[in-house]
């Protein structure tokens, strides 16, 4: 097509390489570049134009001219253009989907970080077919109190019957078969280890959410029971804090009756676990900012006196506490990664000597890769996990040490 495009037009387009967000790239001879949806790395389809920047535009695949060995049908009638935006890789088979996150975090490192590293994205415990794992769903209501899910990059409401990837306890509430007048979300949270499950629903603009009890899920990991807010931050898949917690040991290596760091610790997993390896001659200092998780966390590490749950922002805390004696730290920041001002810190002290970084985003978990870097830092190992199956998103253990002597 000569000239610019614009929404709605159609066009043949091959396809390249996946991409972060779950796009693949096409270009035309003309240098024109497209991320295209519901496409596969190598295919030829027809694609609808779905907007255009001064840069870029954006298409849907409708139209499957030559299809990739990896491509499946779709298991959930809603993974389609037009459809439900929660998943981007329906259409290719689990296998391909890790491949594809494997490339797009490499992708990631050698992009921003400037390092060329090697990744393997690993399967979940109980992941038998990429579905029915995520234990918190929050579906959006329309006015007419029906609710359902938004479709790609809009705030259109695509009507639904159940969501395939949420865990059946999930699906059990039935949130898309009533209704829900005034509300402008229903989130549904569910524990698969004890069967609890709490339904929280927003009421007009600027109101507290309504929960239905319990107000919290007892969630079971690391073999113990951990308390965790309805509406707290707890990992979606239910195989992901047992291998998290055991990934983070393995990685930073505690020995008893060190002192370690759990930065953003929510509901003190990985303080838990730290405060178990160290053991009483030891020491444990976790930050969180959220008041909740804080409360969670403390009530979580009650009969571990010398592990301390800290209120506030992890920079200012450790700029008023010192690292003085650390040897490990954990970080598990929230999607837009770490402060700068947080690393730097980090970094200055002389006494870690490894450094744990959870992440569910491979371009910011490069970006502060390439940080740590800066002060010397190395990265000494990259476990991934698929975390979220069907969807573009992915969990990431980065292991980091100092500057040798």
């Amino acid at each position: 097509m000569a000239g610019p495009v614009a929404p709605g037009d159609v066009l043949d387009l091959t396809v390249g390489e996946a991409v972060h967000g779950g796009w693949c790239v096409a270009r035309l001879e003309s240098g024109q570049v497209f991320f295209v949806r519901h496409a596969l790395p190598g295919e030829r389809v027809r694609a609808v134009v779905t907007q255009t920047t001064s840069r870029f535009a954006r298409a849907d695949a409708v139209e499957i001219l030559q299809a990739a060995s990896e491509r499946v049908s779709a298991p959930c009638p809603y993974a389609r253009p037009g459809g439900c935006g929660g998943c981007d890789w329906q259409h290719a088979s689990l296998a391909a989907q890790r491949e594809i996150k494997a490339q797009v975090i490499g992708q990631q490192l050698s992009r921003i970080a400037g390092l060329e590293h090697a990744v393997t994205v690993e399967p979940l415990p109980g992941d038998a077919g990429g579905l029915g794992w995520r234990t918190r769903v929050r579906f959006a209501v329309g006015k007419d109190g029906q609710a359902g899910l938004y479709r790609h990059r809009s705030h259109e409401i695509v009507r639904v019957s159940d969501c395939l990837i949420a865990h059946p306890l999930v699906t059990a509430a039935g949130v898309t078969r009533e209704r829900w007048p005034g509300a402008r979300w229903v989130e549904v949270a569910v524990a698969p280890g004890t069967g609890e499950r709490a339904v929280l629903a927003s009421g007009r603009a600027g109101s507290r959410p309504e929960t239905s009890a319990p107000h919290f899920l007892i969630q079971r990991a690391a073999g113990r029971d951990w308390r965790v807010a309805a509406a707290g931050f707890w990992q979606v898949h239910p195989g992901a804090a047992d291998t998290l917690a055991e990934a983070v040991l393995d990685g930073l290596r505690p020995e008893p009756g060190e002192l370690a760091l759990d930065l953003f610790c929510g509901a003190g997993l990985f303080a838990g676990v730290l405060a178990e390896a160290v053991g009483p001659a030891g020491k444990v200092i976790a930050v969180e900012q959220d008041a909740a998780a804080v409360r969670d966390a403390r009530y979580n590490l009650r009969s571990e006196p010398w592990a301390r749950v800290h209120r506030g922002d992890a920079a200012d805390v450790l700029h008023r506490i010192g690292l003085s004696g650390a040897s490990v730290a954990v970080l598990d920041p929230p999607r837009t990664g770490a402060d700068r001002s947080l690393i730097d810190a980090l970094c200055a002290g002389p006494a870690l000597r490894r450094i744990a970084y959870v992440s569910c985003d491979p371009a910011t978990l490069a970006r502060d890769i390439a940080q740590f870097g800066r002060h010397g830092w190395q990265l000494d190992g990259l476990r991934a996990f698929d975390a979220f199956p069907m969807t573009h998103h992915v969990e990431c253990l980065a292991i980091l040490v100092p500057p040798a002597g």
